[in-house]
């Protein structure tokens, strides 16, 4: 029997699928904390619920980048082997570019699941992250990459577009920073970012240029660490309201709550399994369901809600466990 991800998404069946937070850290100590933290939580929900994404842009101290190079390829290489771990390298114009992505892409390439390029400006910058991956032994490494600046913005869906990139980031404190003043510091904090106009244009760029090329949009941080439920606020709105599928955590306190704001609750799991159980049993064809029209164009967006919960470690029922346990 035809599966319902091909049925019903055809050419998108193959569309990029990542854990819906990417956690960063960049001192050995944290990297390694959070490494283990994967592991327990990838035993908790039976799959992976974020990424670990070693930094070496913020991480390496000055004078120490190819120390800290060193590190992050030695933890990489010495992780689970279902880990999925990825490294910031510095960006495409630092001096230290090339030396990153020669020894971490170079011995570790095989164990990445990407490599992330901060403050990419253009599709040049892709190309030449591009190159320099190749020429390091791993030609089909996705580049997740960072938009931090009005002009990047404006070159989103050419970047988008790029078949090596998988996800495009939004870099919210560099791109206040880039405005010159002109706009206020509270844009950076959490209420701000989702009220500032320009800000919110930014990411709403970003989501569109992801989604027209079937990429990935991964929200920026929020820095109150510490304030959990405006984590959950910010989380929920840059789903709900964004179109983000996806967001950094730079602490582990934040994992969590990431997780939780971006899967389906149990009342839209229940309804997407009725459904979807009902169609399958006219095959697929239209169906009435609680007083409402269903056909393929509903039935899509619901099994991708499924999708989405089983990505996040949610309970299924029997039925739908199924599913994924026959085509994942």
């Amino acid at each position: 029997m035809a599966h319902p991800r091909d049925i019903l998404l055809g050419a998108q069946a193959g569309a990029i699928r990542l854990p819906v937070c990417d956690h960063y850290s960049g001192v050995e100590d944290r990297m390694r904390k959070s490494l283990q933290l994967q592991a327990q939580l990838h035993e908790r929900f039976g799959t992976c619920v974020f990424d670990v994404t070693l930094d070496c842009e913020d991480g390496a101290p000055v004078g120490g980048e190819a120390q800290h190079a060193a590190l992050v390829t030695e933890l990489a290489l010495s992780a689970p082997t279902q880990a999925r771990v990825a490294v910031r390298v510095h960006p495409v114009d630092h001096p230290h570019f090339d030396a990153d992505v020669a020894h971490i892409v170079g011995r570790a390439g095989h164990r990445l699941t990407h490599l992330m390029v901060p403050k990419v400006e253009t599709v040049a910058d892709v190309d030449r992250a591009a190159k320099a991956v190749d020429a390091a032994g791993a030609p089909t490494l996705p580049l997740h990459v960072l938009v931090e600046s009005p002009a990047a913005v404006h070159h989103a869906f050419d970047i988008a577009a790029h078949p090596r990139v998988q996800s495009i980031s939004f870099g919210l404190m560099d791109f206040v920073s880039a405005h010159g003043g002109a706009i206020p510091a509270q844009a950076m904090g959490v209420q701000g970012q989702f009220s500032h106009p320009l800000v919110l244009r930014a990411k709403l760029d970003i989501a569109s240029a992801c989604h027209a090329h079937g990429k990935v949009p991964s929200h920026c941080v929020v820095t109150e660490f510490r304030d959990t439920a405006a984590l959950s606020a910010a989380a929920r709105q840059a789903a709900h309201e964004l179109g983000y599928t996806r967001m950094w955590s730079i602490h582990p306190a934040q994992i969590l709550p990431i997780v939780e704001a971006l899967a389906p609750d149990a009342a839209a799991i229940d309804q997407a399994c009725a459904i979807l159980l009902a169609a399958q049993t006219a095959q697929w064809a239209p169906i009435s369901h609680a007083g409402q029209l269903h056909d393929r164009a509903s039935y899509r967006f619901f099994w991708q809600v499924l999708e989405r919960a089983h990505q996040t470690g949610r309970d299924l029922p029997k039925e739908a466990r199924a599913w994924f346990d026959t085509h994942l």
